[in-house]
């Protein structure tokens, strides 16, 4: 009687279909800390932007995803001081008081691994998230992890998503191997960059005009007007406007990583 129950058990689990993929979503961040500004005559604290990560975690979380956090060479993440006030939050006070409560409690996040280590890992990984902010305008635009990450997730079809400043990242991926080449992609709109540079940073980072590099590497960059909840969604590529986007990209990040898993 127990061999035939050992036996029915070992039927059973040959028979149970194990997920080919885990739930877990890779948030790679910007480590930087300090952004030039006027060719070096100006510093300025940055980071990244608070919501856009935030927003962002608690959707794919709430939804049952885990995640993981990278950032070169593994250091925390700094949170731009511009995105802590309050009308970036839309008067949610107390999801902005999560929100920093996590980033100084939260173990996963203040021990991120190095991008050489979710790389190493890339298969465990089912999608991919960059918060904007200035930050990673210094340290991911130059980090030579960051186009690997891309193509892989992009060959894989892996949803990517890349919040205001970070679809500036697909320009790392030299044009003739870049996958998104005709895709359509959103970013920070040239207008908004016109304000943050005119009239919060007061000063024009060595970085700048991404639309405008988006278009001439030949993807169709589409915009709203400034302040507009808007994301777009082409094939695996999920990407936002601004830090009043989440709501859609959130939305759309929520069903590409749907779609990916009912193909799988």
């Amino acid at each position: 009687m127990k061999k035939l129950i050992i036996v029915t058990i070992i039927v059973a689990m040959a028979t149970v279909k194990i997920p080919a993929q885990s739930s877990k979503i890779l948030f790679v961040m910007s480590a930087a800390d300090t952004l030039e500004l006027n060719n070096g005559e100006k510093l300025r604290q940055t980071g990244i932007f608070l919501n856009e990560f935030h927003l962002a975690y608690k959707s794919v979380t709430e939804a049952g995803y885990t995640v993981d956090f990278a950032t070169p060479y593994g250091i925390v993440a700094t949170i731009d001081e511009e995105s802590i006030i309050d009308k970036y939050w839309k008067n949610s006070l107390k999801v902005k008081n999560e929100a920093l409560k996590f980033t100084k409690t939260d173990s996963l996040f203040n021990n991120p691994k190095t991008l050489e280590k979710a790389i190493e890992n890339k298969s465990n990984y089912i999608g991919l998230i960059i918060p904007g902010g200035q930050g990673l305008m210094v340290d991911l635009q130059d980090d030579i992890n960051i186009p690997i990450l891309l193509k892989y997730f992009a060959k894989e079809n892996k949803p990517t998503g890349l919040i205001c400043h970070a679809p500036s990242l697909i320009l790392t991926i030299p044009k003739e191997e870049n996958p998104y080449i005709g895709f359509k992609v959103n970013s920070v709109s040239p207008f908004e960059e016109f304000v943050i540079e005119r009239f919060i940073m007061k000063g024009k980072p060595e970085n700048r005009k991404i639309a405008k590099k988006l278009r001439k590497l030949g993807l169709k960059y589409k915009s709203r007007l400034p302040k507009a909840n808007y994301a777009v969604k082409d094939r695996n590529l999920v990407t936002s406007q601004n830090p009043f986007s989440a709501t859609s990209f959130n939305k759309l990040y929520l069903e590409a990583l749907t779609e990916y898993l009912e193909k799988e």
